[in-house]
């Protein structure tokens, strides 16, 4: 796509557009990390906010409350790198649909 500076205003509506689908498909994603195992999993939207920590009972164990707060740990980071991958795939196909514009660096550096 070549840069047109008669269609700016079009550009940026269409930027505008396309950045509330891509907010909306954020906020409306789950994703889903786990521990090893799979016994704590954590649920996250594409934004990063923690929605749902699930914690199988078989994971209880009164005398190794730190074995269950390591796992919590991993997959609140699993479902957040992940989330952090999906969220970075959408912003760079924004990127992909901006204009060549020489000079300009999307996203900045």
């Amino acid at each position: 796509m070549s840069f047109d500076m008669g269609n700016i205003g079009g550009l940026l509506k269409k930027m505008q557009e396309d950045m509330a689908r891509i907010q909306a498909e954020l906020d409306e994603a789950r994703i889903t990390g786990s521990a090893p195992g799979g016994k704590v999993t954590c649920k996250v939207n594409g934004t990063r906010d923690i929605l749902e920590v699930k914690i199988d009972p078989s994971a209880v164990d009164p005398s190794d409350v730190e074995m269950l707060e390591d796992l919590v740990l991993f997959a609140v980071r699993d479902a957040m790198k992940k989330a952090e991958e999906f969220s970075q795939s959408k912003m760079g196909a924004m990127a992909n649909m901006l204009p060549k514009i020489p000079g300009l660096q999307f996203p900045p550096v």
